[in-house]
């Protein structure tokens, strides 16, 4: 029963909803279609920045400014937001695996909600039923997709906890390469591979459900 409980609260963890830590996750998630503004960010591509703002700024300006904001907060936020999503593209290899909106709103947020609190100003107190700039399941998913972000943290931090072969067989067992080739190129035996990877897998899922459970 432990073992399943375990094993249970790992998937929850192996399924984030875009990827903060590309090198280890790259074959576990689709890249979404909305790639794109981040692609049209990298390239400063008017026509896509256009849209992104035509799209997008009016419902981040409503709830700034329906959340002790002004339009002109709205604006310096909506910028400071697309320079941070670039910055993630360009240096941290930043790749979409969710729609665009949820994550801009959700970086929009988080800047606001600190500048608020660093200006001591009123709490923001608005729920998604009361902006009209965006449906509830935009912010459903915008909250979703900030729990997936620590999970993919957590687990990423527990990963390194792993020692070098662990981590080296789940890696290559995350290719979608034969688990023959695999053991080939470690110059182990693919019963061995086997054992081992089940076996790092199982220290992998203690250590996930021991932080989580905490």
């Amino acid at each position: 029963m432990f073992c399943l409980q375990v094993y249970q609260r790992y998937l929850v963890f192996v399924t984030p909803c875009f990827h903060f830590f590309s090198i280890f996750a790259k074959n576990l998630v689709a890249i979404h279609p909305d790639q794109r503004y981040l692609e049209g960010l990298l390239n400063n591509d008017n026509q896509l920045i256009e849209e992104i703002y035509r799209l997008f700024s009016p419902g981040i300006r409503i709830w700034i400014v329906q959340n002790s904001g002004s339009e002109d907060d709205a604006a310096d936020i909506f910028q400071e937001s697309l320079v941070d999503i670039y910055n993630q593209a360009k240096y941290k290899g930043l790749e979409l695996t969710c729609p665009f909106q949820p994550f801009l709103l959700l970086v929009c947020k988080r800047k606001w909600l600190n500048e608020v609190k660093k200006r001591g100003l009123r709490r923001v107190t608005k729920s998604s039923d009361d902006l009209s700039g965006y449906g509830e399941d935009v912010f459903a998913v915008a909250e979703q997709v900030g729990m997936e972000e620590e999970k993919a943290r957590l687990f990423f931090q527990q990963f390194q906890r792993l020692g070098e072969k662990c981590r080296e067989i789940l890696r290559m067992s995350l290719t979608g390469e034969r688990q023959e080739k695999i053991a080939e190129a470690l110059g182990v035996t693919y019963g061995y591979l086997r054992k081992k990877k089940s076996e790092c897998m199982a220290t992998l899922m203690s250590y996930v459900s021991e932080k989580w459970v905490a």
